[in-house]
């Protein structure tokens, strides 16, 4: 087996109209057709080399978003989607104006990137990070967050 590459992922969000503003309209992701055959609510979406799939939640079982990350939102430790930016300051600037969540950040990885973690509208987990080795912020340490007991 060899896989070439990830080719899409797929949310399940609870209102098609908000997550259609959302990844449409304030990430600016390009809204493409799916296969007519699929009957149940969702949209796609094409983004720079990948595509990202909305499911309805009313039209299947799961649930729409990744649940509560707790603590380790704060440092990116829980389950996420990761796009690279050009520039960290202005993507927290325009989120945020855009009454977007930030979980966590920014943040020095370590090894370059900056990252900063949000939450969509349905509480699904997304990173973004630009590429940036020459950072100023401290390069914390992130340690293990545990379950409470």
């Amino acid at each position: 087996m060899r896989i070439i590459k990830l080719d899409h992922s797929a949310l399940i969000v609870s209102d098609l109209d908000r997550a259609r503003w959302f990844y449409g309209d304030v990430l600016g992701l390009a809204e493409i057709p799916r296969p007519a055959s699929f009957t149940f609510g969702g949209c796609w979406y094409r983004g720079d080399g990948f595509e990202l799939h909305l499911i309805l939640e009313s039209d299947t079982q799961a649930q729409a978003g990744f649940g509560d990350a707790g603590e380790g939102a704060r440092q990116g430790m829980a389950h996420h989607l990761g796009f690279e930016v050009d520039d960290i300051a202005a993507t927290e600037a325009y989120l945020s104006e855009r009454g977007v969540t930030i979980a966590g950040g920014p943040l020095a990885r370590g090894d370059g990137p900056i990252q900063l973690y949000v939450l969509d509208p349905d509480g699904n987990f997304l990173e973004f990070f630009q590429r940036d080795g020459g950072s100023s912020l401290p390069v914390e340490e992130r340690a293990p967050v545990r379950r409470p007991a």
